[in-house]
């Protein structure tokens, strides 16, 4: 009874906080009432419920992430983003992260009222607690052009910052004292001097999380495609096993030394990881399970971890939204409600020690991925294949690891001269973590990317796959078999919108991405060969569900630097239109040139001659298209029109686009008769035009003329 009302507490709660409109939220919680009535029908204080449910929803409502009065992004008029110049004196929270091109820096800082992002073209030398008076130009983050890829406006929300602050001066007002953040950085730098940045990142990260600590790049992807990435992550498994060493040692000692090293250790853990979500949670839950283990009393895991969410929530509802959160919240329940079910039906009826050890080190994981896998189709769009057998084998690797990482990080700060010593056995086995990480991450489909799933299609593939996950009553096992049909529905949904003819155009500044896709598969068309573009073509693929583009056709005249990242999205790439350097044999008409079989490997066929088109070893040798050449594989298309623009036609199956981005492109297609115009049934500028040239336009419907003049981000897809 009290697990099930924390539960409906829990989703009223929810309600209020998620970005649903009033009216469907006032449904869900007429609805959660009603359930909860029913449910509750035997006890008269069911009627509490009327009372308790409808002021989490207005709690949760009025705790809708967003800046609250006083913050600086309120002094930008709204609806606009003009930076306005301001001078204020604020707190650093965290020491400043030079960005990714190298150039700059960036910082949080707090204000008397509202955090903004300080952004710094020249790095200074500042740390975590020390005051500033700062002066610049403030103005709104940059948000995301399109859901599927990441922006800085939605990855400082999650942070409570809604404005960014461009520092033209700034004076130290104050060093204060903070013995924390010294010592986190001690230990950190101090890991990372020994062991490297790879392997002393990752030792750093298993004692202080990844949120913390500079972790590579490379070494974050290899984990994250290998399904790891909770390893480096501070969460329960890092204060689990903190907490069994430490009562492993107050085992036999009186209940106040006992109490004091358990809540010592929650503290100290907390302090180093900092208030994560995942961090929270898991000290919140251990000291509640502590307390309920030393009071000699039987404790319901299931309903200390919703009570756990609960009073999480209520104190920082906007928590909710956090994919750490959601991750670390349905991994646990997963530990709690699947994995011994799980584990004793691995083992069998007599197991041998073998089998018991590796019935609880496969149920563990897979119990785990199994409850995350429609947060990582919601948020992802991709699974990884092969996180079991990697949680396999580096199982016997994490304990001591993380036991060696925090004995390292202790000996660092207190007897520095001895760390050699305590790191000669570590470092080899940190070593061969990230060689297991990158091994797994190698494989073939490492990555099953499905594409995102709409959040109705989540619901109802959860809904499906929760019946197989619960160890329950022979009257709610009759639900799987139909559990299993709604899994096939969602996924057959979900396919279904992705095997059509689709255009998605994404444009971000000087940037125009367009995705064509037909019988799900991808062909991309970027306007700029940058690596920032590459990396927004990469997002757009593992969103949308494509392993990897048919071909890539890049039209900027300027040679890209590093031309290996588009390697990686696709086995086809063409970088100009006409460019300088060997170009392909032409055909006497572009009807003349034949198709292009799909799949790696691709070949362009081109008067009975076939030709390799790839990314090229260097810029000069790009291989360029010519008139009367086809770029094209199965239902996808690129053809160019004429020799002195880029003018383009795109075809997706049925569908058939004029791409002209700029005005030469205009112009070429303009001087064309009308009589020898290509058939289209959509148009795409790169430009914007003026009322006599828009009374030149084809007619077309509103929905099939795109046109990005405007310097704002935006999509638009069909």
């Amino acid at each position: 009874m009290a697990a099930m009302v924390v539960s409906l507490a829990l989703l009223a709660l929810g309600l209020g906080v998620l970005p649903l409109p009033l009216s469907l939220q006032l449904v869900g919680t007429g609805l959660l009432l009603g359930l909860g009535l029913w449910l509750a029908r035997p006890h008269r204080s069911r009627w509490g419920l009327v009372v308790v449910l409808p002021l989490l929803l207005a709690w949760g409502l009025g705790h809708q992430p967003g800046p609250a009065a006083g913050d600086p992004v309120t002094l930008i008029p709204a609806g606009t983003n003009q930076p306005i110049a301001i001078e204020r004196m604020g707190t650093l929270l965290a020491d400043p992260q030079t960005n990714l091109d190298g150039k700059g820096c960036r910082v949080p800082v707090q204000w008397r009222q509202g955090r903004s992002d300080l952004r710094f073209r020249a790095c200074p030398t500042l740390q975590e607690g020390w005051r500033l008076q700062v002066s610049g130009r403030l103005r709104r983050p940059r948000a995301a052009p399109h859901p599927l890829l990441a922006g800085p406006a939605e990855r400082l929300a999650r942070q409570g910052i809604w404005s960014v602050l461009d520092v033209e001066r700034w004076s130290l007002v104050a060093q204060p004292a903070t013995p924390v953040a010294d010592l986190r950085r001690r230990m950190a730098q101090a890991l990372l001097e020994r062991g490297g940045p790879e392997a002393g990142g990752v030792l750093a990260a298993l004692v202080l999380g990844s949120a913390v600590v500079p972790v590579p790049l490379e070494v974050r992807d290899a984990f994250r495609v290998s399904g790891l990435s909770h390893a480096l992550a501070a969460s329960g498994f890092h204060l689990t096993v903190l907490l069994g060493a430490v009562m492993a040692l107050a085992r036999s000692g009186p209940r106040p030394l006992r109490w004091g090293l358990a809540l010592g250790a929650m503290l100290l853990f907390l302090l180093l990881a900092g208030p994560q979500p995942s961090v929270v949670r898991a000290v919140v839950m251990g000291a509640m399970a502590f307390l309920v283990q030393e009071s000699g009393r039987r404790s319901r895991p299931v309903g200390v971890l919703l009570l756990c969410l609960l009073l999480m929530l209520l104190g920082q509802p906007s928590w909710l939204l956090d994919v750490g959160f959601q991750l670390s919240g349905a991994a646990t329940a997963g530990l709690l409600l699947t994995a011994r079910p799980l584990e004793e039906r691995l083992a069998g009826p007599t197991p041998g020690k073998a089998r018991r050890w590796l019935a609880v080190a496969v149920a563990v994981p897979l119990a785990a991925s199994l409850w995350t896998l429609p947060l990582q189709l919601l948020h992802f769009g991709s699974v990884p294949l092969y996180a079991v057998a990697a949680n396999l084998a580096v199982d016997p690797l994490l304990t001591p690891l993380t036991l060696g990482a925090m004995a390292m990080a202790l000996v660092a700060v207190t007897v520095p001269a001895l760390l050699g010593l305590v790191a000669w056995p570590l470092l080899p086995l940190t070593e061969l973590l990230l060689w297991i990480s990158r091994q797994f991450a190698a494989l073939p489909l490492a990555q099953w990317q499905l594409g995102r799933l709409d959040p109705l299609l989540v619901v109802l593939f959860s809904a499906g796959l929760l019946p197989w996950l619960l160890a329950v009553p022979t009257r709610v096992r009759r639900w799987r078999v139909p559990g299993l049909a709604l899994l096939a529905a969602a996924m057959a949904l979900h396919l279904a919108r992705g095997a059509g003819d689709h255009l998605l155009l994404v444009h971000e500044g000087p940037r125009d991405l367009l995705v064509a896709r037909h019988g799900g598969r991808g062909a991309l068309v970027s306007s700029s060969a940058d690596p920032f573009s590459c990396g927004r073509a990469r997002q757009l693929a593992t969103g949308l569900g494509l392993q990897r583009y048919d071909w890539v056709f890049v039209s900027d005249p300027v040679a890209p630097k590093g031309p290996e990242c588009w390697k990686g999205v696709s086995d086809t790439v063409i970088f100009a239109m006409a460019a300088s350097g060997p170009e392909l044999p032409s055909t006497p008409s572009a009807q003349a040139a034949p198709s292009l079989g799909a799949g790696a490997g691709q070949t362009l066929a081109l008067a009975g001659k076939s030709m390799a088109l790839a990314a090229p070893s260097s810029p000069s040798a790009s291989p360029a298209l010519q008139v009367g050449q086809e770029l094209q594989s199965q239902g996808l298309s690129l053809r160019p029109l004429a020799a002195d623009s880029q003018a383009a036609l795109l075809q997706a199956g049925r569908l058939r686009w004029l791409l002209l981005p700029d005005r030469q492109s205009w112009r070429s297609w303009q001087e064309q008769p009308k009589g020898a115009r290509e058939p289209i049934s959509g148009l795409w500028l790169g430009f914007g035009l003026g009322h006599a040239e828009r009374l030149q336009l084809p007619k077309l419907r509103p929905d099939h003329l795109w046109i990005t003049a405007s310097p704002t981000p935006g999509w638009r897809a069909l």
